[in-house]
């Protein structure tokens, strides 16, 4: 599958990123090297295969997997007290995605 500059600028686009033309003849085959090796993996029989649930530590005990009990927290008015431009009950930010069409 051999991808064409325009299909690299579209997943660019996707991405909101803004090539060069350098970087879409060198990103090109990169992409399209990820491509073919995820149709490999979709060609491979996993209907035997248990789905995992969780997969960050190889022993029987998970450190990632606590006990999950409630806990004090900030109430809204002490999470807001240090906060820049509180509104309307929540941190207000600046817009940080602009785009231009």
């Amino acid at each position: 599958m051999a991808l064409t500059e325009k299909d690299v600028l579209y997943v660019a686009d996707l991405a909101h990123l803004e090539l060069t033309d350098e970087e879409v003849k060198k990103f090109g085959p990169q992409l399209d090297a990820v491509l073919e090796y995820v149709q490999k993996l979709n060609q491979l029989d996993t209907a035997g295969v248990e789905p995992m649930a969780q997969v960050t530590h190889g022993t029987a005990v998970n450190p990632a997997l606590r006990e999950d009990h409630a806990r004090p927290c900030f109430t809204q008015e002490e999470a807001l007290q240090n906060a820049p431009e509180p509104g309307d009950g929540c941190f207000k930010v600046p817009q940080v995605i602009d785009r231009e069409e």
